[in-house]
């Protein structure tokens, strides 16, 4: 799927007069009926419905409606009838008949509870009487925190890749090597992982032990380099496995593979695994591997249901 299509993707504010209007029969709704009876509404494709946060956590467009059905009960436009299921308000009857184009943060604000609302997490009193939208408030709560992550991440991982190439061929063999330690091969056991010793090892950089007797291994390329990775290294690599009867290998490289690298190794038998620059940094920050934790760490929580089952 082309990740264009989430620019597609209504802003979740685009959301909030579907929802009133699904609920504008008077009935009460449960929320799961509420997702699709909007969606139904607006028309949204399947692939738009398929689009994922960042996390994956949740689909983008019911991450947008959850919160809309979130800004709309602050501002008193809906109600909640029993758990998961809503009613809509007077107030929001009127919101419809108001607002036939599209409601907006900019309308909810002239609501007196949605105000009330605000007053508690406004940084000051400029910030709890502004009118004005920003471009931050288009997107979910969720969605600026994961955005946010994202860039650090991705700053990050540049940064990374940077320092690993003005490393030298060593030090990168060894890093390769510890990083597939810290994933967990070998047991996370650092001495189950060494670099190769040898001056002419054809093409092998490193060796993971799986078991303590050496029977089941894990031999490693780490090669450093700019542009293309030429497939003749990836075919001299699988040489050198098979040379060796291993049946896994991890080719690890700085820079990246072309499209028939991927291609050859899925035709071939040992299995080997390619991991581009990229690909190796976004390991390495999942994994700790010469990265550092600073400041606080947010942990996100949600309402437990069943703890509030009746």
């Amino acid at each position: 799927m082309s990740n264009n299509i989430q620019t597609s993707v209504p802003g979740f504010q685009y959301f909030m007069l579907p929802f009133l209007q699904v609920l504008s029969d008077g009935k009460t709704r449960h929320m799961n009926e509420i997702n699709e009876l909007v969606i139904k509404h607006t028309g949204l494709t399947p692939d738009q419905c398929a689009v994922l946060l960042p996390s994956k956590a949740d689909t983008l467009v019911r991450n947008r409606i959850g919160w809309v059905r979130t800004y709309l009960y602050k501002s008193g436009l809906i109600t909640q009838v029993t758990r998961g299921n809503y009613h809509i308000s007077p107030s929001g009857l009127q919101a419809i008949k108001d607002n036939p184009g599209g409601i907006d943060i900019k309308y909810l604000r002239t609501q007196e509870a949605f105000q009330e609302w605000g007053k508690s997490f406004s940084t000051g009193k400029e910030d709890a009487e502004s009118n004005e939208v920003s471009i931050e408030e288009l997107k979910t709560p969720l969605e600026l925190l994961e955005s946010s992550y994202q860039i650090i991440v991705n700053s990050l991982a540049e940064e990374l890749l940077d320092r690993i190439k003005k490393g030298t061929p060593a030090f990168f063999e060894g890093l390769v090597v510890d990083v597939l330690i810290a994933m967990g091969y070998g047991g996370f056991d650092s001495s189950n992982g060494q670099v190769t010793q040898y001056s002419n090892d054809g093409g092998i950089d490193g060796i993971i032990k799986m078991d303590k007797l050496g029977l089941d291994t894990i031999y490693t390329q780490a090669k450093m380099h700019e542009g293309a990775i030429k497939i003749s290294d990836v075919r001299d690599f699988a040489g050198s496995l098979l040379s060796k009867k291993a049946r896994k290998g991890v080719f690890i490289t700085t820079s990246y593979f072309p499209q028939s690298a991927y291609d050859y190794v899925k035709s071939i038998d040992p299995t080997i695994i390619l991991i581009d620059g990229e690909k190796l940094t976004r390991i390495m920050i999942e994994y700790g591997v010469g990265v550092a934790r600073i400041g606080k760490v947010y942990e996100i929580k949600r309402i437990d249901n069943d703890y509030f089952e009746l």
